[in-house]
């Protein structure tokens, strides 16, 4: 009996000195995914250019911080691709503690992640907004460092105004200019509201159509330019970027320009873009985002509004206008970026605008 005993009290033994030994030489082998590495999520309302700009940026400004993907922080990317219950599944997914920060891109996924996160189980920094201030998540416009402790970014004011003053300077007869945008983004009321303000201060009349979802912009475009609009301008709506080909497509068959102040729509077909360089504005993003994963508490960082400027021009969409709009040589030279019939010229740099 005490043979049987021994045997077996051996057997135990050696298997919990087999399984030590692998669990040692696991140990040799594991990544930090497995053990030390920071949970991030990263999550934007669509696929846009201008958003994976920003995205890319954050992600970049992240790792300035020392936080470098797969080896010092596992990031987790979410895309609701311009869905809104599904923006809300994803916000609710990643308010549930399993990320230590949540970096979003867009208005849209600003509020959508705040109001999953009212909480705080994560901290939430965000970027790529236009007016975090009137987006309903609890931060004071009279008082940036009044807003959730666990909640802070930027905001991306785009410079309306002066993207209407530089329309008029192109073609100094504009006198009506149209706008197709989604009255439930707050980022594009903003927008839309200093578009208005521009307009009365030019002398301009401003035309506006309201579209629900992207499938309405065509034919929201097509009543505009029905109604007698010299231009179309557009500004930071999601609904409508999404369909930024079908604005296009009306204006070109028409023979009128389409401004914008995001400028990566020239690449896309734009007359210009002026606005910030959403890249840099990412990257900043990234930045505060590592300055918060240090351990900077970010009740103590006021929000505040970040538009490093950057112009783009398109010769080529002056070709079929039937107005004469016209890039001087002096205007050429202001641009950071110009497409012409050999292709996209990239100069200079983005410079902080006043």
């Amino acid at each position: 009996m005490w043979s049987a005993i021994t045997r077996l009290s051996l057997g135990l033994f050696l298997i919990a000195l087999a399984s030590g030994v692998l669990l040692l030489s696991d140990m040799g082998r594991r990544t930090p995914s497995a053990q030390a590495m920071v949970p991030v999520a990263v999550v934007q309302h669509a696929s846009q250019a201008v958003l994976d700009q920003g995205v890319q940026g954050m992600v970049e400004g992240l790792a300035e911080r020392g936080f470098v993907d797969g080896k010092t922080v596992a990031i987790t990317r979410f895309n609701a691709e311009n869905d809104l219950p599904t923006a809300n599944a994803i916000a609710k997914s990643v308010s549930d503690g399993r990320f230590r920060l949540v970096l979003t891109g867009s208005t849209l996924s600003l509020q959508t992640v705040a109001a999953a996160n009212r909480e705080g189980k994560a901290l939430h920094v965000f970027g790529l907004v236009t007016d975090p201030f009137g987006a309903g998540v609890g931060i004071s416009r009279d008082d940036p460092l009044n807003h959730p402790r666990h909640l802070v970014g930027y905001g991306t004011l785009q410079p309306v105004p002066e993207a209407f003053r530089f329309a008029r300077q192109l073609y100094p007869a504009l006198r009506t200019v149209g706008v197709v945008w989604n009255p439930t983004e707050a980022n594009s009321e903003a927008s839309t509201k200093l578009a208005r303000e521009a307009s009365r201060e030019l002398g301009l009349t401003l035309l506006e159509a309201n579209v629900e979802n992207s499938s309405g912009v065509y034919e929201a475009t097509s009543s505009l330019i029905a109604r007698g609009v010299q231009a179309l301008w557009v500004g930071g709506d999601v609904t409508v970027l999404v369909a930024l080909d079908a604005v296009l497509a009306a204006a070109k068959k028409s023979g009128i320009p389409v401004f914008s102040n995001v400028p990566p729509n020239v690449e896309r077909g734009a007359l210009f873009g002026l606005g910030a360089d959403y890249h840099e504005v990412g990257r900043l993003t990234g930045l505060l985002a590592g300055d918060v994963l240090r351990g900077t508490d970010p009740a103590t960082i006021p929000v505040k509004n970040l538009v490093p400027k950057t112009l783009m021009l398109n010769t080529q969409a002056l070709k079929g206008l039937k107005d004469p709009w016209q890039i001087s040589s002096e205007v050429l030279a202001l641009a950071d970026e110009i497409v012409d019939e050999t292709g996209v010229h990239k100069k200079g740099g983005a410079a902080p605008l006043s």
